[in-house]
Protein backbone atom coordinates (compact mmCIF):
# COMPACT_ATOMS: atom_id res chain seq x y z
CA UNK A 1 0.00 0.00 0.00
CA UNK A 2 1.10 3.35 -0.95
CA UNK A 3 0.23 7.07 0.43
CA UNK A 4 0.76 9.54 -2.13
CA UNK A 5 0.38 13.15 -0.84
CA UNK A 6 -2.31 15.14 -2.98
CA UNK A 7 -0.85 18.10 -2.08
CA UNK A 8 -4.19 19.92 -1.84
CA UNK A 9 -3.11 23.83 -0.31
CA UNK A 10 -6.46 25.32 -0.69
CA UNK A 11 -9.66 23.66 -0.22
CA UNK A 12 -12.52 25.01 -2.82
CA UNK A 13 -14.73 26.15 0.23
CA UNK A 14 -17.51 27.04 -2.53
CA UNK A 15 -17.68 23.46 -4.04
CA UNK A 16 -20.78 21.37 -3.08
CA UNK A 17 -20.80 17.25 -3.39
CA UNK A 18 -22.44 17.69 -6.88
CA UNK A 19 -19.39 19.79 -8.40
CA UNK A 20 -17.15 17.07 -7.23
CA UNK A 21 -19.30 14.43 -9.22
CA UNK A 22 -19.47 16.59 -11.76
CA UNK A 23 -15.74 16.58 -12.29
CA UNK A 24 -15.41 12.38 -12.12
CA UNK A 25 -17.93 12.81 -14.85
CA UNK A 26 -15.49 14.84 -16.16
CA UNK A 27 -13.17 12.41 -16.41
CA UNK A 28 -14.92 9.93 -17.71
CA UNK A 29 -15.84 11.64 -20.76
CA UNK A 30 -12.47 13.25 -21.22
CA UNK A 31 -11.36 9.59 -21.83
CA UNK A 32 -14.04 8.36 -23.78
CA UNK A 33 -13.17 11.47 -26.62
CA UNK A 34 -9.64 10.41 -26.25
CA UNK A 35 -9.86 6.95 -26.19
CA UNK A 36 -13.08 6.34 -28.85
CA UNK A 37 -14.92 4.09 -26.58
CA UNK A 38 -18.32 4.07 -25.27
CA UNK A 39 -19.90 5.97 -23.22
CA UNK A 40 -19.69 6.26 -19.68
CA UNK A 41 -22.22 4.70 -17.24
CA UNK A 42 -23.56 6.72 -14.05
CA UNK A 43 -25.28 3.97 -12.19
CA UNK A 44 -25.80 2.90 -8.58
CA UNK A 45 -25.79 -0.55 -7.34
CA UNK A 46 -27.86 -2.29 -4.95
CA UNK A 47 -25.69 -1.50 -1.93
CA UNK A 48 -25.78 2.27 -2.44
CA UNK A 49 -22.75 2.86 -4.22
CA UNK A 50 -22.77 5.17 -7.38
CA UNK A 51 -20.59 3.93 -9.99
CA UNK A 52 -19.24 6.88 -12.60
CA UNK A 53 -17.28 4.68 -15.51
CA UNK A 54 -15.69 4.47 -18.20
CA UNK A 55 -14.28 2.38 -20.77
CA UNK A 56 -11.06 4.06 -20.99
CA UNK A 57 -7.26 2.66 -20.18
CA UNK A 58 -7.54 2.80 -16.55
CA UNK A 59 -6.48 5.52 -14.53
CA UNK A 60 -3.04 5.33 -12.86
CA UNK A 61 -1.41 6.81 -10.04
CA UNK A 62 0.48 9.10 -12.33
CA UNK A 63 -2.55 11.05 -12.92
CA UNK A 64 -2.68 12.08 -9.19
CA UNK A 65 0.34 13.94 -9.38
CA UNK A 66 -0.14 16.01 -12.55
CA UNK A 67 -0.73 19.48 -11.72
CA UNK A 68 -1.91 19.56 -15.97
CA UNK A 69 -3.07 16.97 -17.94
CA UNK A 70 -0.40 17.50 -21.22
CA UNK A 71 -2.46 15.02 -23.39
CA UNK A 72 -5.91 17.06 -22.64
CA UNK A 73 -3.93 20.31 -23.03
CA UNK A 74 -3.23 19.76 -26.59
CA UNK A 75 -6.85 18.04 -27.52
CA UNK A 76 -9.50 20.54 -28.57
CA UNK A 77 -12.60 18.85 -27.75
CA UNK A 78 -11.29 17.74 -24.18
CA UNK A 79 -13.86 19.16 -21.32
CA UNK A 80 -11.35 19.00 -18.35
CA UNK A 81 -7.45 20.99 -18.97
CA UNK A 82 -6.48 20.98 -15.06
CA UNK A 83 -5.19 17.81 -13.93
CA UNK A 84 -6.25 19.30 -10.12
CA UNK A 85 -10.01 19.13 -11.30
CA UNK A 86 -9.62 15.64 -9.77
CA UNK A 87 -7.97 16.31 -6.74
CA UNK A 88 -10.24 19.19 -5.82
CA UNK A 89 -13.01 16.66 -6.20
CA UNK A 90 -10.97 13.90 -3.75
CA UNK A 91 -11.25 17.16 -1.50
CA UNK A 92 -14.33 17.99 -1.69
CA UNK A 93 -15.78 14.50 -1.62
CA UNK A 94 -13.76 13.79 1.84
CA UNK A 95 -14.67 17.11 3.33
CA UNK A 96 -18.48 16.02 2.74
CA UNK A 97 -17.91 12.91 4.72
CA UNK A 98 -18.11 10.19 1.05
CA UNK A 99 -16.44 7.37 1.17
CA UNK A 100 -14.22 7.08 -2.46
CA UNK A 101 -13.02 4.49 -3.80
CA UNK A 102 -11.51 4.22 -7.19
CA UNK A 103 -10.74 1.26 -8.81
CA UNK A 104 -9.03 0.06 -12.05
CA UNK A 105 -6.53 -3.06 -13.19
CA UNK A 106 -4.04 -0.59 -12.68
CA UNK A 107 -4.58 -0.49 -8.84
CA UNK A 108 -6.98 0.70 -5.93
CA UNK A 109 -7.12 4.26 -4.57
CA UNK A 110 -9.36 5.48 -1.56
CA UNK A 111 -8.47 8.15 0.32
CA UNK A 112 -6.98 8.60 4.16
CA UNK A 113 -5.82 11.45 6.06
CA UNK A 114 -1.41 10.96 6.63
CA UNK A 115 1.01 12.68 8.47
CA UNK A 116 2.78 14.82 5.78
CA UNK A 117 6.48 13.67 4.63
CA UNK A 118 9.29 15.40 7.18
CA UNK A 119 6.61 17.12 9.06
CA UNK A 120 4.52 14.60 10.97
CA UNK A 121 2.92 17.12 13.13
CA UNK A 122 0.85 17.63 9.76
CA UNK A 123 -2.08 15.30 8.25
CA UNK A 124 -2.82 16.00 4.82
CA UNK A 125 -5.04 14.62 2.44
CA UNK A 126 -3.47 11.35 0.84
CA UNK A 127 -4.54 8.90 -1.90
CA UNK A 128 -3.88 5.17 -0.70
CA UNK A 129 -2.92 3.05 -3.31
CA UNK A 130 -3.46 -0.74 -3.36
CA UNK A 131 -3.08 -3.67 -5.87
CA UNK A 132 -5.94 -3.49 -7.95
CA UNK A 133 -9.34 -5.50 -6.82
CA UNK A 134 -10.11 -6.33 -10.19
CA UNK A 135 -7.13 -6.97 -12.40
CA UNK A 136 -9.31 -7.39 -15.91
CA UNK A 137 -11.74 -4.32 -15.39
CA UNK A 138 -11.68 -2.25 -18.29
CA UNK A 139 -11.82 1.19 -17.84
CA UNK A 140 -11.96 3.26 -14.28
CA UNK A 141 -14.71 2.69 -12.41
CA UNK A 142 -15.30 5.82 -9.85
CA UNK A 143 -17.50 4.41 -6.66
CA UNK A 144 -19.00 6.66 -3.78
CA UNK A 145 -20.83 6.16 -0.93
CA UNK A 146 -23.17 8.20 1.08
CA UNK A 147 -24.16 10.97 -1.88
CA UNK A 148 -27.83 11.65 -2.53
CA UNK A 149 -29.61 10.59 -5.90
CA UNK A 150 -29.96 14.21 -5.95
CA UNK A 151 -26.58 15.47 -5.79
CA UNK A 152 -25.87 12.88 -8.89
CA UNK A 153 -28.61 14.37 -10.88
CA UNK A 154 -27.67 17.90 -10.34
CA UNK A 155 -24.19 16.56 -11.31
CA UNK A 156 -25.22 15.36 -14.74
CA UNK A 157 -27.27 18.14 -15.54
CA UNK A 158 -23.97 19.80 -16.08
CA UNK A 159 -22.88 17.79 -18.89
CA UNK A 160 -24.57 18.10 -22.30
CA UNK A 161 -24.40 14.53 -22.85
CA UNK A 162 -27.05 13.92 -19.96
CA UNK A 163 -29.02 16.53 -21.45
CA UNK A 164 -32.13 16.47 -23.93
CA UNK A 165 -31.34 19.15 -25.70
CA UNK A 166 -31.86 18.42 -29.44
CA UNK A 167 -29.02 19.23 -32.32
CA UNK A 168 -29.97 22.41 -34.59
CA UNK A 169 -26.59 23.34 -36.44
CA UNK A 170 -23.42 22.67 -36.09
CA UNK A 171 -20.44 24.94 -36.81
CA UNK A 172 -16.22 25.15 -36.37
CA UNK A 173 -16.65 27.44 -33.26
CA UNK A 174 -19.73 25.07 -31.54
CA UNK A 175 -22.97 24.21 -31.80
CA UNK A 176 -26.78 25.41 -31.48
CA UNK A 177 -29.37 23.25 -29.41
CA UNK A 178 -32.54 23.84 -28.62
CA UNK A 179 -33.51 24.80 -24.99
CA UNK A 180 -35.87 22.75 -22.51
CA UNK A 181 -38.32 23.95 -20.15
CA UNK A 182 -35.84 25.83 -17.93
CA UNK A 183 -32.77 28.47 -18.70
CA UNK A 184 -30.46 28.02 -21.90
CA UNK A 185 -27.29 26.79 -21.20
CA UNK A 186 -23.59 27.52 -21.75
CA UNK A 187 -21.77 24.61 -22.51
CA UNK A 188 -17.94 24.37 -23.10
CA UNK A 189 -17.07 21.32 -24.76
CA UNK A 190 -19.64 19.78 -23.24
CA UNK A 191 -19.62 21.10 -19.73
CA UNK A 192 -22.33 23.81 -18.56
CA UNK A 193 -20.85 26.78 -17.38
CA UNK A 194 -23.56 29.46 -17.74
CA UNK A 195 -26.90 29.36 -17.79
CA UNK A 196 -29.04 32.12 -19.78
CA UNK A 197 -32.26 32.61 -18.94
CA UNK A 198 -33.11 35.01 -22.11
CA UNK A 199 -31.51 33.11 -24.47
CA UNK A 200 -33.45 31.41 -28.00
CA UNK A 201 -30.83 28.65 -28.12
CA UNK A 202 -28.39 26.40 -26.03
CA UNK A 203 -24.80 26.86 -26.92
CA UNK A 204 -22.19 24.12 -26.69
CA UNK A 205 -18.36 26.11 -27.44
CA UNK A 206 -15.55 23.88 -28.64
CA UNK A 207 -13.46 26.76 -30.19
CA UNK A 208 -12.66 28.20 -27.48
CA UNK A 209 -11.00 31.80 -27.76
CA UNK A 210 -8.78 34.57 -25.11
CA UNK A 211 -11.86 35.82 -23.47
CA UNK A 212 -13.26 32.46 -22.33
CA UNK A 213 -9.58 30.82 -21.66
CA UNK A 214 -9.13 33.66 -19.82
CA UNK A 215 -12.31 34.03 -17.59
CA UNK A 216 -12.29 29.83 -16.93
CA UNK A 217 -11.42 29.76 -14.07
CA UNK A 218 -10.40 26.72 -11.19
CA UNK A 219 -14.70 26.28 -10.13
CA UNK A 220 -15.57 26.27 -13.62
CA UNK A 221 -19.07 27.82 -13.42
CA UNK A 222 -21.01 30.88 -13.44
CA UNK A 223 -18.62 32.44 -16.45
CA UNK A 224 -20.04 35.90 -17.25
CA UNK A 225 -21.45 36.36 -20.46
CA UNK A 226 -19.05 38.87 -21.71
CA UNK A 227 -16.39 35.96 -21.83
CA UNK A 228 -18.54 33.89 -24.06
CA UNK A 229 -21.17 36.36 -25.96
CA UNK A 230 -18.75 36.91 -28.77
CA UNK A 231 -18.19 33.28 -29.79
CA UNK A 232 -22.02 32.65 -29.53
CA UNK A 233 -22.65 35.37 -31.97
CA UNK A 234 -20.26 33.89 -34.40
CA UNK A 235 -21.68 30.31 -34.39
CA UNK A 236 -25.27 31.61 -34.92
CA UNK A 237 -23.07 33.36 -37.94
CA UNK A 238 -21.69 30.66 -38.72
CA UNK A 239 -24.47 28.22 -38.68
CA UNK A 240 -26.54 28.06 -42.05
CA UNK A 241 -29.36 25.97 -40.84
CA UNK A 242 -32.88 27.19 -42.04
CA UNK A 243 -34.82 25.46 -38.87
CA UNK A 244 -31.93 28.12 -36.56
CA UNK A 245 -33.34 30.91 -39.33
CA UNK A 246 -36.48 30.27 -39.18
CA UNK A 247 -36.57 30.23 -35.24
CA UNK A 248 -34.80 34.18 -35.10
CA UNK A 249 -37.12 34.87 -38.14
CA UNK A 250 -40.44 34.19 -35.69
CA UNK A 251 -38.19 36.18 -32.56
CA UNK A 252 -38.20 39.27 -34.88
CA UNK A 253 -41.69 39.70 -34.58
CA UNK A 254 -41.07 40.03 -30.99
CA UNK A 255 -38.94 42.61 -30.66
CA UNK A 256 -41.46 45.61 -31.52
CA UNK A 257 -43.38 43.98 -28.01
CA UNK A 258 -39.94 43.94 -26.11
CA UNK A 259 -40.05 40.04 -25.46
CA UNK A 260 -37.72 38.72 -28.31
CA UNK A 261 -34.70 36.80 -26.90
CA UNK A 262 -31.53 38.61 -25.97
CA UNK A 263 -30.05 37.33 -29.16
CA UNK A 264 -31.71 39.06 -31.43
CA UNK A 265 -30.05 42.39 -29.88
CA UNK A 266 -27.52 41.71 -32.60
CA UNK A 267 -28.43 43.40 -35.95
CA UNK A 268 -26.05 41.08 -37.74
CA UNK A 269 -27.19 37.99 -36.43
CA UNK A 270 -31.01 39.23 -37.58
CA UNK A 271 -29.36 40.04 -40.96
CA UNK A 272 -27.67 36.55 -41.16
CA UNK A 273 -30.83 34.64 -40.28
CA UNK A 274 -33.06 36.88 -43.07
CA UNK A 275 -29.99 35.81 -45.82
CA UNK A 276 -30.60 31.97 -45.15
CA UNK A 277 -34.54 32.26 -44.93
CA UNK A 278 -34.33 33.94 -47.93
CA UNK A 279 -32.20 31.61 -49.64
CA UNK A 280 -34.43 28.76 -48.58
CA UNK A 281 -38.27 30.29 -49.03
CA UNK A 282 -39.93 32.52 -50.80
CA UNK A 283 -40.24 35.33 -48.34
CA UNK A 284 -40.37 39.08 -48.30
CA UNK A 285 -39.27 41.39 -45.76
CA UNK A 286 -41.65 44.11 -44.81
CA UNK A 287 -41.64 46.39 -41.46
CA UNK A 288 -44.68 47.62 -39.48
CA UNK A 289 -45.27 50.84 -41.70
CA UNK A 290 -45.40 49.01 -44.66
CA UNK A 291 -47.63 46.22 -43.33
CA UNK A 292 -50.24 48.66 -41.78
CA UNK A 293 -50.09 51.57 -44.95
CA UNK A 294 -49.25 49.37 -47.97
CA UNK A 295 -51.97 46.67 -47.42
CA UNK A 296 -52.03 46.51 -51.39
CA UNK A 297 -48.30 45.23 -51.43
CA UNK A 298 -48.98 42.44 -48.73
CA UNK A 299 -52.01 41.17 -51.13
CA UNK A 300 -49.54 41.51 -53.94
CA UNK A 301 -47.12 39.58 -52.12
CA UNK A 302 -48.98 36.66 -50.89
CA UNK A 303 -51.13 36.22 -54.16
CA UNK A 304 -47.76 35.59 -55.98
CA UNK A 305 -46.89 32.88 -53.04
CA UNK A 306 -44.47 34.88 -51.05
CA UNK A 307 -44.42 34.58 -47.68
CA UNK A 308 -44.32 38.05 -45.46
CA UNK A 309 -42.32 38.49 -42.48
CA UNK A 310 -42.33 41.77 -40.39
CA UNK A 311 -39.31 42.96 -39.31
CA UNK A 312 -37.75 46.02 -37.55
CA UNK A 313 -37.06 49.22 -39.51
CA UNK A 314 -32.81 48.89 -38.73
CA UNK A 315 -33.04 45.34 -40.04
CA UNK A 316 -35.70 45.78 -43.42
CA UNK A 317 -33.24 48.82 -44.62
CA UNK A 318 -30.61 46.71 -44.14
CA UNK A 319 -31.42 43.66 -46.00
CA UNK A 320 -33.20 45.96 -49.23
CA UNK A 321 -30.46 45.18 -51.62
CA UNK A 322 -28.56 42.41 -50.16
CA UNK A 323 -28.15 39.18 -51.18
CA UNK A 324 -28.78 35.94 -49.74
CA UNK A 325 -26.82 32.88 -48.96
CA UNK A 326 -27.15 31.55 -52.37
CA UNK A 327 -26.37 34.75 -54.20
CA UNK A 328 -29.54 35.98 -55.48
CA UNK A 329 -31.88 39.14 -53.80
CA UNK A 330 -33.13 39.23 -50.58
CA UNK A 331 -36.22 40.37 -50.87
CA UNK A 332 -37.29 43.71 -48.81
CA UNK A 333 -39.96 46.37 -49.98
CA UNK A 334 -37.80 48.01 -52.60
CA UNK A 335 -36.90 44.61 -54.22
CA UNK A 336 -40.32 43.63 -54.75
CA UNK A 337 -41.22 46.78 -55.84
CA UNK A 338 -39.20 46.42 -58.71
CA UNK A 339 -40.23 42.84 -59.55
CA UNK A 340 -43.77 44.07 -59.17
CA UNK A 341 -43.02 46.90 -62.13
CA UNK A 342 -40.72 44.81 -64.22
CA UNK A 343 -43.73 42.21 -64.26
CA UNK A 344 -45.90 44.08 -66.00
CA UNK A 345 -46.56 43.31 -69.61
CA UNK A 346 -48.41 45.46 -72.59
CA UNK A 347 -49.89 45.25 -75.90
CA UNK A 348 -50.79 49.03 -76.67
CA UNK A 349 -54.18 49.94 -78.23
CA UNK A 350 -54.40 52.82 -80.66
CA UNK A 351 -57.35 54.78 -81.30
CA UNK A 352 -57.99 52.85 -84.53
CA UNK A 353 -58.11 49.41 -82.87
CA UNK A 354 -61.06 50.32 -81.02
CA UNK A 355 -64.78 49.57 -81.62
CA UNK A 356 -67.38 52.80 -82.10
CA UNK A 357 -68.12 52.01 -78.17
CA UNK A 358 -64.85 52.04 -76.93
CA UNK A 359 -63.90 55.73 -78.85
CA UNK A 360 -66.89 57.27 -77.15
CA UNK A 361 -66.32 56.05 -73.93
CA UNK A 362 -62.13 56.89 -74.78
CA UNK A 363 -63.65 60.41 -75.91
CA UNK A 364 -65.14 61.34 -72.13
CA UNK A 365 -61.52 60.82 -70.35
CA UNK A 366 -60.62 64.86 -70.29
CA UNK A 367 -64.48 65.66 -69.16
CA UNK A 368 -64.28 63.15 -66.13
CA UNK A 369 -60.23 64.18 -65.44
CA UNK A 370 -61.83 67.76 -64.99
CA UNK A 371 -63.76 67.12 -61.97
CA UNK A 372 -60.50 66.79 -60.06
CA UNK A 373 -59.11 69.54 -61.83
CA UNK A 374 -57.75 68.41 -65.60
CA UNK A 375 -55.02 65.70 -65.68
CA UNK A 376 -52.19 66.03 -63.75
CA UNK A 377 -49.16 67.79 -64.62
CA UNK A 378 -46.95 65.00 -63.75
CA UNK A 379 -49.08 62.54 -66.23
CA UNK A 380 -47.46 63.00 -69.79
CA UNK A 381 -49.73 60.27 -71.61
CA UNK A 382 -53.21 57.98 -71.07
CA UNK A 383 -52.23 54.74 -71.96
CA UNK A 384 -54.88 51.75 -73.06
CA UNK A 385 -53.24 48.26 -72.89
CA UNK A 386 -54.85 45.37 -74.52
CA UNK A 387 -53.28 42.98 -71.30
CA UNK A 388 -51.86 43.93 -68.02
CA UNK A 389 -50.77 40.80 -66.91
CA UNK A 390 -48.01 40.12 -64.61
CA UNK A 391 -45.03 37.16 -64.97
CA UNK A 392 -45.19 36.59 -61.47
CA UNK A 393 -48.91 37.11 -60.32
CA UNK A 394 -49.11 40.31 -58.52
CA UNK A 395 -52.85 41.71 -58.41
CA UNK A 396 -55.06 39.68 -60.09
CA UNK A 397 -57.37 41.57 -61.79
CA UNK A 398 -55.62 44.58 -61.90
CA UNK A 399 -56.97 47.32 -64.51
CA UNK A 400 -55.00 50.38 -64.06
CA UNK A 401 -51.37 51.48 -63.10
CA UNK A 402 -49.55 54.84 -62.84
CA UNK A 403 -46.22 54.60 -64.06
CA UNK A 404 -44.47 57.19 -62.37
CA UNK A 405 -40.99 56.70 -64.05
CA UNK A 406 -42.69 57.19 -67.23
CA UNK A 407 -45.41 59.85 -66.56
CA UNK A 408 -47.86 57.34 -67.53
CA UNK A 409 -51.13 56.21 -66.54
CA UNK A 410 -51.99 53.35 -67.81
CA UNK A 411 -55.32 51.24 -68.00
CA UNK A 412 -56.69 48.46 -69.36
CA UNK A 413 -58.83 47.83 -72.57
CA UNK A 414 -61.56 45.58 -70.58
CA UNK A 415 -62.31 49.34 -68.70
CA UNK A 416 -63.71 50.53 -71.61
CA UNK A 417 -66.82 47.89 -71.81
CA UNK A 418 -68.52 50.89 -69.20
CA UNK A 419 -68.19 54.67 -69.08
CA UNK A 420 -68.92 54.09 -65.28
CA UNK A 421 -65.59 51.53 -64.85
CA UNK A 422 -63.30 53.94 -67.16
CA UNK A 423 -64.40 57.03 -65.03
CA UNK A 424 -63.86 54.79 -61.85
CA UNK A 425 -60.54 53.87 -62.73
CA UNK A 426 -58.99 56.89 -64.36
CA UNK A 427 -59.73 58.88 -61.46
CA UNK A 428 -58.40 56.41 -59.32
CA UNK A 429 -54.85 56.22 -60.91
CA UNK A 430 -54.76 59.69 -61.43
CA UNK A 431 -55.21 60.44 -58.01
CA UNK A 432 -52.06 58.14 -57.27
CA UNK A 433 -50.40 60.35 -59.99
CA UNK A 434 -51.54 64.31 -58.47
CA UNK A 435 -51.20 63.28 -55.10
CA UNK A 436 -48.35 60.94 -55.03
CA UNK A 437 -50.09 58.48 -52.32
CA UNK A 438 -49.80 54.45 -52.78
CA UNK A 439 -53.00 52.74 -52.55
CA UNK A 440 -55.09 52.68 -49.10
CA UNK A 441 -53.21 54.59 -47.45
CA UNK A 442 -54.75 57.33 -45.40
CA UNK A 443 -53.95 59.99 -47.50
CA UNK A 444 -55.25 58.61 -50.62
CA UNK A 445 -58.64 57.57 -48.70
CA UNK A 446 -59.14 61.05 -47.76
CA UNK A 447 -58.46 62.18 -51.34
CA UNK A 448 -60.44 59.41 -52.45
CA UNK A 449 -63.37 60.76 -49.89
CA UNK A 450 -62.84 64.06 -50.96
CA UNK A 451 -63.44 63.40 -55.05
CA UNK A 452 -66.23 61.07 -53.91
CA UNK A 453 -67.96 63.87 -52.23
CA UNK A 454 -67.33 66.48 -55.02
CA UNK A 455 -69.09 64.21 -57.73
CA UNK A 456 -72.10 63.23 -55.46
CA UNK A 457 -73.20 67.17 -54.55
CA UNK A 458 -72.52 67.65 -58.29
CA UNK A 459 -74.85 65.15 -59.09
CA UNK A 460 -77.30 66.22 -56.32
CA UNK A 461 -77.65 69.40 -57.62
CA UNK A 462 -78.58 68.11 -60.92
CA UNK A 463 -81.75 66.49 -59.51
CA UNK A 464 -84.95 68.36 -59.91
CA UNK A 465 -87.04 67.04 -57.32
CA UNK A 466 -85.47 69.15 -54.27
CA UNK A 467 -83.92 72.25 -53.49
CA UNK A 468 -80.08 72.01 -52.64
CA UNK A 469 -77.07 73.98 -51.48
CA UNK A 470 -75.02 75.90 -53.40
Amino acid sequence: MKHFDLNIDKILEDWETHHAIRELIANALDERTLTGTVEPQVTKDSAGWWHIRDFGRGLRQENLIQSENPEKLSHPNIIGKFGIGLKDALATLERKGVRVLIRSRHGDISLARVAKHEFEEFTTLHATVSEPSLQLLVGTDCCLYGVLDAQVESAKRLFLAFDSARPLAETRYGSIYTRGEGPAAIYINGMKVAEEPNFLFSYNITSINAAIRKALNRERQNLGRTAFSDRVRTILLESESDSVAELIVQDLERLSAGNAHDELGWLDVQEHAVRILSAKRQVVFLNSATVMGRPDIIDSARSSGFEVVIVSDALARKVDGLSDIAGHPVVALGEFLRRQNESFEFRWVSLRDMSEREQMVWGQRDAILALIGGLPSVVKEVRISETMCATIQINQGNVGLWDGAQGWIILKRSVLESLEGFAGTLLHEALHAKYGVSDVSREFEYHLTEVCGRLAATVVRLLPSKRTPS
